[in-house]
């Protein structure tokens, strides 16, 4: 175990830059990251390289690097996987706050102090670089752009998620959060990040975002078919799994509350919800306007609605708005036959004009005005859906977190390796700064 003391006192960030296989790149972005760190960070640090089982000369680099640079250490892991190599390495720190990057520093190192600050003052929990802002500048090809907006989109539409980018390799957390959260995460590998983040938010966590510069390494070697399909698999077993979690009780410890998924996620997931029902309203409504005799196109029209009604009311209950809970499950479906009968006004009103204007109208042509009449109350379902129906506390206040030390200049002249000190780590943990065998 590595001791709680830097030569410039208590540690406060641990940097993290797992590798594999990085022979050629790992001791020029790790002399680059510690010139940084030492002319221009405020705060005792270490630089931890996470070795997940190469098979290349990176565990001779990087006890090299641990030899002769104060401040860098070093963790050699046999099993494969940036999550593994994260999750073991973040759970045995004695910092602060942990820290991880991509070794190919991709994102303008800059970056790290606006990512770790917010969280030193407590303001937030959890950090996160976003290639996604507008004020981010992102160069890489169209392909990998248009892969990563995929997935954040996806993210938002199956899990919620408020947070941009899930995926970009630059990210911090408060040490106090990651014990609570880090038992709870099961990937071992990319899908790590995404899971992270969507527990923390599901806790009630503040995740602060960071925009950055980023430039694609053009020898990236990451798989991206086989990471995609991956992380999809991920989504689903979080579907599967969130509500198995002990979510409530984290929520509860840190005073927090949530209402789930963000505005945006919440549009999103309406939406197709909506566009799903209405495909099916007017489908059931042109059948039963063509064969019903009398009104037929009114009654057609309440019959249509109404089932469309119960399957909205009950899929926006536990997808769009993530209330899963059985109770109040038919108390839902009341309130959302008080929203149909909002939706039902607007649309009889609309073909009943029509009808006085075209009598006898084709029934295609009725059907058009019915989903331009339905159009027209979607926003206000919503609305109702958000504010009334489905509606959650706000999150609260964050609450105080244990004192950081004050900001201070590390010397120039500061000396000395990182070393391992005190008791024998437990078994099965990984000592710092030499190889596990």
């Amino acid at each position: 175990m590595c001791s709680d003391q830097s030569p410039s006192g208590p540690l406060v960030v641990d940097v993290v830059v797992p590798v594999f296989n990085e022979q050629h790149s790992l001791s020029r972005s790790v002399h680059r990251l510690h010139a940084r760190l030492r002319e221009s960070f405020p705060y005792a640090f270490r630089i931890t390289i996470a070795d997940n089982a190469s098979t290349d000369a990176t565990p001779s680099v990087a006890a090299e690097l641990a030899a002769s640079l104060p401040e860098v250490v070093w963790v050699r892991l046999e099993r494969k996987g940036r999550g593994r190599a994260l999750k073991q390495v973040w759970s045995g720190s004695p910092a602060q706050v942990l820290a991880y990057m991509d070794v190919d520093l991709s994102t303008d190192l800059d970056a790290l102090w606006p990512l770790v600050a917010p969280l030193l003052s407590g303001h937030s929990d959890l950090a996160i670089g976003t290639r996604l802002h507008r004020d981010s500048r992102v160069v890489r090809g169209p392909r990998r752009e248009a892969i990563s907006r995929t997935y954040n989109l996806i993210l938002r539409t199956a899990l919620g998620a408020s947070f941009s980018d899930a995926q970009c390799g630059f990210k911090a957390i408060r040490a106090d959060v990651a014990a609570e959260l880090l038992p709870l995460v099961e990937d071992p590998s990319w899908f790590f990040d995404t899971e992270l983040l969507v527990l923390a938010q599901r806790c009630g966590l503040r995740i602060h975002e960071v925009p950055v510069d980023w430039v694609d390494d053009p020898d990236s070697r990451v798989d991206i078919v086989a990471t995609a399909a991956e992380d999809l698999r991920g989504v689903r077993r979080l579907q599967r799994t969130m509500d198995t979690l002990p979510l409530a009780a984290i929520r509860d410890r840190w005073g927090r509350t949530t209402s789930g998924a963000g505005l945006g996620a919440q549009s999103v997931r309406f939406a197709v919800v909506g566009a799903l029902t209405t495909v099916l309203h007017l489908g059931l409504f042109a059948a039963l306007n063509s064969s019903w005799m009398g009104w037929r196109a009114q009654t057609a029209n309440t019959v249509a609605l109404g089932l469309a009604t119960v399957v909205n009311t009950a899929v926006n209950r536990q997808w769009t708005f993530g209330v899963r809970r059985r109770e109040g499950a038919l108390t839902s479906q009341v309130q959302g036959f008080g929203v149909f009968a909002l939706t039902w006004a607007v649309t009889a009103v609309a073909l009943g004009g029509f009808g006085f204007l075209w009598p006898g109208a084709p029934t295609v042509v009725s059907t058009m005005v019915l989903a331009v009449a339905t159009v027209t109350s979607t926003a206000v379902k919503f609305v109702l859906m958000r504010h009334w129906m489905f509606a959650g506390p706000a999150v609260s206040t964050v609450p105080p977190v244990p004192p950081v030390p004050a900001v201070s200049t590390v010397p120039a002249e500061l000396t000395g390796p990182v070393t391992p000190a005190g008791p024998e780590p437990e078994p099965g943990r990984p000592r710092l700064s030499q190889p596990v065998g």
